[in-house]
């Protein structure tokens, strides 16, 4: 499975992007400013994770989201991982509607608030429902291509 996030918003505090699935738009997405578009270094917990393409794995059990009741009950805690994003660590797709929301994740919603995402839990759940969790079960490999 491969999924696309086209970055189109770079402001001063976050990032917007559209996601896609095989090709279908799916939801919007927010993450941290690009520090890495204007040649800024990166701070912890402020930047946008590099542009590339990486693996994502449902197979490590989330220590800051795992046992909250939402992503328990939807994916037994495991939350999509992105793996070898250089300079970051633990890089998940989670909810949330602001970029003071997440630390170098992405956020999943749909951008109908300047500088937000909304319904970040229904898209989420969609999202899992619709195609990773799917994925999973299957043994599908999962990448993310961010440009």
């Amino acid at each position: 499975m491969e999924l696309l996030l086209k970055r189109i918003a770079r402001r001063n505090g976050y990032t917007i992007g559209k996601l896609y699935v095989n090709d279908k738009y799916v939801c919007d997405t927010i993450e941290d400013q690009d520090r890495f578009f204007y040649g800024k270094p990166k701070m912890k917990g402020e930047t946008a994770i590099p542009c590339g393409r990486y693996e994502i794995t449902q197979n490590v059990f989330s220590n800051r989201f795992g046992n909250k009741t939402f992503y328990k009950n939807l994916c037994g805690g495991y939350l999509p991982r992105l793996l070898n994003v250089p300079q970051f660590n633990g890089v998940l797709i989670h909810c949330g509607n602001s970029s003071a929301d997440t630390e170098g994740c992405l956020l999943v919603g749909l951008n109908k608030v300047v500088g937000k995402v909304v319904d970040s839990q229904k898209t989420f759940t969609k999202l899992m429902k619709d195609y990773l969790l799917p994925a999973k079960r299957k043994g599908e490999k999962v990448y993310i291509t961010i440009t």
